[in-house]
Order: structure tokens, then sequence, then C-alpha cells
């Protein structure tokens, strides 16, 4: 399509301007690259804001899922291009003179490029986040409070579009996605935020409603790739130009696979609902415990301490369904972790400590 052809041309003159202009701010860049993955939203601010507000987290979790759900059957319909593919296989410059962008250790994404995924997870969970920070002030209601309240939503709006479009600009920068890619990326994750604001249901699911989202979700996706795999129409055909045209094959990583984003996100779902409906939960983050700053302050810590100590399990490569599958164990263990197995032992060592003291 000529249009198509035309925007991505344009989008390739805004990645070479910004390459040779935006030099200086290359590590900024790759750092807001990584601040907008979406496996930071189960590693980093699920573990803050789900014993600070359960709510709140149990929502960003539903939101992450569902919408890098939707971004992977976007992807699959839109079959979008990637910037340092798209230059090599084009054809409309003349005298094959394709225009020479740089590739970093984080350009290389294998699945297709429309909408960005990170732009996409970035805006949903900083929409939640911002969202539920404001519901606190929006309850203000003598005059000088509300002026804090106006002041407050000026400045969290703002603070979010900065990252918004700083996440933008570097996955634009690295040359994986075209800017039209991340704009899209960010509305539609604003959208999926949106509609989880009038969705109270999830907050009273029951493991069995968790594992049923879970079976759909994995069913639709999976019969949708079959359906047109049926029809000689390969969704998995950003993997091989990828592998093609990365400029160093160390760069290419299984995890950034269309069905390893699928497998790490139902697990991760999975994991909450199996986190939430235990006993251990009820145990520590309903009883009396629970509402202690202490307990909330040792929680966060303990999580995020835990957490950290996951990105040392590596898991192996070689097989493609083994990695699939302890991706997705992994990926419950993590929630499970945060929701159950840290609330649970902080709240046993609180408990023996306040039986010592008396």
């Amino acid at each position: 399509s000529i249009k198509m052809d035309l925007l991505h041309s344009n989008g390739v003159l805004i990645i070479q301007h910004l390459q040779r202009d935006y030099r200086a701010y290359q590590d900024f860049l790759n750092f807001m690259s990584h601040v907008g993955d979406p496996r930071n939203i189960f590693s980093i601010y699920f573990p803050l804001w789900f014993q600070l507000n359960q709510v709140v987290g149990t929502k960003m979790i539903w939101v992450a899922v569902i919408g890098d759900w939707f971004n992977l059957i976007f992807k699959w319909i839109l079959f979008g291009h990637r910037p340092y593919w798209w230059v090599q296989e084009t054809m409309i410059y003349p005298n094959q003179s394709s225009p020479c962008l740089e590739q970093f250790p984080i350009t290389c994404e294998t699945g297709p490029g429309s909408p960005s995924g990170h732009a996409m997870g970035s805006s949903c969970v900083w929409y939640v986040m911002v969202t539920a920070a404001l519901s606190y002030t929006v309850r203000w209601k003598d005059k000088s409070a509300v002026t804090l309240h106006r002041l407050t939503w000026s400045f969290l709006w703002s603070i979010f579009w900065i990252i918004q479009i700083s996440v933008c600009i570097s996955r634009v920068f690295i040359a994986t996605h075209f800017p039209h890619q991340v704009v899209l990326g960010v509305f539609a994750g604003i959208l999926v935020a949106e509609a989880f604001e009038h969705t109270p249901a999830i907050q009273t699911a029951s493991l069995r409603m968790y594992i049923k989202t879970n079976l759909f979700l994995f069913i639709f996706a999976l019969g949708f790739y079959l359906s047109l795999k049926l029809l000689d129409i390969d969704l998995l055909w950003s993997v091989p130009k990828a592998k093609k045209w990365c400029a160093n094959p160390d760069w290419i990583n299984i995890d950034t696979t269309p069905f390893a984003g699928l497998v790490r996100n139902l697990g991760a779902l999975f994991g909450l609902g199996l986190g939430i409906n235990s006993e251990m939960f009820i145990t520590s983050c309903k009883g009396k415990n629970s509402c202690k700053i202490s307990f909330r302050i040792l929680c966060i810590a303990a999580s995020l301490a835990t957490l950290q100590l996951y990105n040392f399990v590596k898991i192996p490569t070689h097989t493609e369904y083994l990695f699939y599958l302890l991706s997705f164990c992994k990926s419950a263990a993590m929630p499970l972790t945060v929701v159950a197995l840290v609330p649970y032992c902080v709240h046993s060592l609180m408990r023996t400590t306040e039986k010592k003291l008396n």
C-alpha cells in the first residue's frame, strides 16, 4: 500500500533525525525503553501498589494482562513492520540505497510492531496509578483542598504524559517502532485502563473465574492463530525477519516472541487468582496486621527484594515448549509471592515477635 509505505518512510526520517540529533541522550532513551517494559508491571509497580491498596494492585494486573492480550491480537491483525527490518526489504528507495538505521541490544523485538506493546503497557498501568492517586484527593471538600486537588491533578497528568512521550521517543529512537505505532499503543492502553475503571467485578473474582478467564484468553489466541494458519497465513511471519535483519544474533530473544508474552501474562493472572483466593492471603492481608504501616512497608521491601531474585532464575531456551511451561510457572510465582507468601511470612514473624514481647 502506497499510503503505508509513505507513513513508514516518513517514520524512518524521524528515526534518523532522533539517532543523529539525540545521540547525547542515548543512555536516557534506552533507560526509558526499559521503564516501558511490560515486565516491570509485575516486578516493580504491582508489589508497590498491592500492599498500599489491594484494589489498585489487583486492577493493575488485570489491566496489564488484558491490555497485553489485546496488543497481541492487534499485532496479529495489523501485520505491522518494524523499522529495522522494513528498511532492508522495502522497494521504495531507489538503487537499493536503503537508509542506515542503528540497532541496539533491545532493538530486535521478534513480534509484529503495531501497536507498540511497551507504549500500550506503560500507558495503561500509569493511567491506573494516576487515577488511583487522584481518587484520594477528589474527596477533599474545603476550598483550599479543592485547589490542591487541581494542582495535584495537573502535576500527575503532566508526569503521565512526560513518561509516555519519553517511552514513545525511546522506542522510535532504537528503531523498533514507527511513530504511528507508539501513538496507537498509548491510546489503546488508555482505553483498556479506562474500561477497567468500570469493571468492579474483578475485585471479587473467584479462583474459578481466574481459571476460566485464563482458558478463554489462551483458547481464543491459539484458535485465532491456528485458524489463520489453516488459511495459509503465518502469524509468526515476523520472527524470521527479525532473525534475518538483526545486527547481532545474540540480541534475538525468545522472550520477545508473541507466544512468550501470552504465556507470561496468563501465568501472572493465574498466580494472582491463586494468591488472592488462598488461606495465606486471608490470614495475613485480611488480618489485624494488614492495617499496620509497618506490615505494609515490610511486605513491600520483602516483595521487591524477593522478586529481584527471580531475575537470576534463567529459563532454558533450547526447548520451546519447556520454555513456555517454565515461563508460565515463573510468572505465576511472582504475584503469588507478593499476594500470599511474603505477607504470610511477615504476618507470622510479627505475630511471633508480639508473643515474645508479651
